[in-house]
């Protein structure tokens, strides 16, 4: 007997576990090359972003590898993954799956407590907080105030103008609304030094994560530094004022963190606090300037669809009271403006893609995706699709008549399922306000080309410069 047991000890015991790991390893990692260490394939993803050539650098990897495939971007193994079943895994997989984790580009600049890196009960906890201020409820007090930030706008920047600069001018513009209506914020020196960091902050949010002096890793995280010890002082101001001279715990977005607990009586730590506020000044910043500068670039290209914006538009204006600030019933009338809106987001998303991270090995599709790898997911791959949006190059704005005709998780600027942006309703209320005063005291037309570039948000030739002419105000 005991010469048997040392028979299977010796001899069957070790081919079990041999055979065990041979049907463990049965699964291959995707096809592709990780290239050079820390390097990878980053240089040319964001050479062809710059020259708007991202899409065809990616459809070269499905040509050769198929929807699936593995290669390195900003220092990490990575899976580039293709296709609405895709997107639905990203977007709905809970964390023992896969984990918010972005680029280390993106979480050393923006902060490791930001929505976009946490998990589970923090990442709901966190989300949950930005909601109750971003949500179309809470908004509803925030229109006049909204409408009144843009007229200021078009008075200092656009009357009496016969040419504007428009990405600038956009920028300019989500930025003091943001300043205004998510930090109360006034005009004044703060608000200067924040607009003198900003774009610095921004610029290497996809970069190569190596923090030598003069790269632009290296301003971004001073730039980030500097916003922070701003955001810092403004939030011990706002805790003063909640605490000691009862503030209203909504009147601004930092307030509302400061003031939000959980059933446990858990506060949202100062980390949480600075790092989402950092996230949203990118977010509400960046991908409304985008947006209401490449629509104003298709309206020009579209003069039928600009006609029927303006149709919507003046019917709105006319039913108001002279000089009357916009409400919320009024936004909700602008609904083929908004599906103008939702073709621009299709064509032109501000928002590349993003990443999410593997808490485990998994299996995906027939591929082994080790533990720790980025799965990487681009917005543009699904809209550009012939399959799913039949003539992709196409400008038309009726894709949109009938949501459910659309698959799901195939239009995703915002990305989609309980990890969709939570500042939506905010972008959609501030670029409806916006095109509301443009297109009723505006016309313009193109003085530049039509092309662009990513750095890493698109970015139009010369700025996207128009010549503009007014119009009779309504």
């Amino acid at each position: 007997m005991s010469a048997l047991l040392l028979f299977i000890f010796l001899f069957l015991i070790p081919i079990v576990l041999l055979l065990g790991k041979s049907r463990k390893s049965s699964k291959k990692v995707p096809p592709g090359s990780l290239g050079i260490p820390i390097i990878g394939q980053s240089l040319g993803l964001l050479r062809s972003m710059r020259a708007n050539t991202a899409e065809e650098w990616l459809q070269r990897r499905i040509q050769k590898y198929g929807p699936i495939s593995k290669l390195s971007l900003f220092g990490k193994p990575t899976v580039f993954m293709y296709g609405p079943a895709s997107n639905k895994f990203i977007f709905t997989s809970d964390n023992s799956t896969l984990s918010n984790g972005q680029t280390q580009s993106i979480r050393r600049i923006l902060g490791e407590r930001c929505v976009l890196e946490l998990s589970g009960q923090d990442h709901k906890r966190v989300r949950g907080a930005l909601m109750s201020f971003l949500k179309p409820e809470s908004l509803i007090k925030y229109v006049g105030k909204m409408d009144e930030e843009v007229r200021m706008h078009i008075q200092m920047h656009w009357q009496g103008k016969q040419e504007v600069k428009v990405l600038p001018l956009m920028k300019s513009l989500t930025f003091n609304i943001i300043c205004t209506l998510l930090f109360g914020i006034e005009r004044g020196p703060r608000r200067d030094e924040l607009a003198k960091w900003f774009p610095q902050m921004i610029e290497g949010m996809w970069s190569v994560p190596i923090n030598l002096p003069f790269t632009r890793f290296n301003r971004s995280l001073r730039a980030s530094a500097s916003i922070r010890d701003t955001l810092k002082e403004l939030m011990d101001e706002k805790r003063v004022e909640l605490e000691q001279k009862g503030a209203n715990p909504h009147q601004d977005l930092i307030t509302c963190m400061l003031s939000i607990y959980e059933q446990n009586n858990e506060v949202m730590t100062e980390q949480e606090i600075l790092d989402n506020a950092r996230l949203v000044m990118i977010a509400g910043h960046d991908t409304s300037s985008v947006l209401l500068t490449f629509l104003i670039r298709l309206l020009a290209n579209e003069p039928s669809i600009y006609a029927a914006v303006l149709k919507e538009q003046e019917a709105i204006a006319k039913s108001k009271p002279k000089g009357e600030f916009l409400s919320w019933e009024d936004i909700s009338k602008m609904k083929y403006t908004w599906r103008v809106a939702q073709e621009t987001l299709r064509m032109v998303p501000p928002v590349f893609g993003g990443f999410r991270k593997t808490v485990k090995d998994i299996e995906y599709e027939g591929y082994l995706i080790p533990k720790g790898w980025q799965i990487f997911w681009v917005t543009n791959m699904t809209h550009t699709d012939g399959r799913i949006f039949p003539e992709p190059t196409k400008f038309d704005p009726t894709r949109f008549e009938n949501q459910s005709a659309i698959p799901s998780y195939s239009f995703v600027p915002f990305g989609g399922g309980p990890r969709i942006c939570p500042g939506y309703e905010f972008a959609r209320l501030e670029t409806l306000v916006t095109v509301h005063h443009l297109v009723t005291k505006f016309s313009w037309k193109l003085c530049s080309d039509n092309s662009f570039g990513r750095d890493p948000m698109p970015v139009p030739t010369k700025q996207l410069l128009v010549q503009i002419m007014p119009r009779n105000e309504v």
